[in-house]
């Protein structure tokens, strides 16, 4: 077999499993799932991985597919493989440190492959959900009071006040997801001096510092 035999082969195959990934979406969304998780923050339920997972073994198992999670360096991967005719994709995300903070490693990096593989399967099957950050940002609330750490902020380069934005707006997703651990986890990966720390502090509102203080400190 030639070349362009062996790539036009390839192609056949990517072709019939994303046909079976296809089906799979449309067998699943046609299921009653419910779902278990609830962010008592923004006040919404959200799918944790148990309440999907079962589901799609079921019909990936009558479909032919078969799912694959692993990590390798900085990238998790989640592949599905068609069994009857060997075509397979790939679903991929970056990952983050699991250290630190109140959890033991272990129990902080299981959390982390737990979310890894949520997050990959609600990719690959075009689960949707609550948006998360809608959910936690109050647009109805008047913003008019500001932070008294503010002018802190506000005396930084341009550069420097995205950097810290951007920050705030993962913290707020995480805290979106109800991911209290990885919220603390990703905030000691930053390195914050004294100013940044406090322009940080300035960004998020009184219920998002409330919150990181609530689960910290345990009371």
């Amino acid at each position: 077999m030639n070349d362009y035999q062996l790539q036009e082969q390839h192609e056949q195959q990517q072709w019939l499993v994303y046909s079976k990934l296809q089906k799979a979406r449309v067998l699943l969304q046609e299921l009653p799932l419910k779902k278990s998780g609830f962010n008592s923050f923004a006040g919404f339920k959200y799918f944790e991985l148990a309440d999907f997972l079962p589901s799609i073994n079921t019909i990936f198992d009558d479909l032919g597919l078969c799912s694959v999670f692993s990590i390798s360096e900085d990238v998790a991967t989640l592949r599905i493989f068609d069994s009857e005719f060997g075509g397979v994709v790939y679903f991929r995300s970056p990952t983050a440190e699991a250290g630190a903070g109140k959890a033991p490693p272990i129990q902080a990096l299981g959390s982390m492959h737990t979310y890894l593989r949520r997050y990959l399967f609600l990719n690959a099957l075009e689960i949707t959900e609550h948006d998360a950050v809608d959910a936690t940002i109050k647009k109805d609330e008047p913003r008019s009071a500001k932070p008294i750490t503010v002018d802190v902020f506000d005396s930084m380069d341009d550069e420097t006040k995205e950097l810290i934005e951007n920050i705030a707006m993962d913290v707020r997703m995480l805290i979106g997801r109800n991911d209290m651990q990885g919220v603390i986890d990703y905030i000691n990966l930053q390195e914050f001096d004294a100013d940044t720390k406090t322009a940080f502090w300035s960004r998020l509102d009184s219920k998002e510092r409330s919150a990181i203080k609530k689960f910290s400190t345990g009371k």
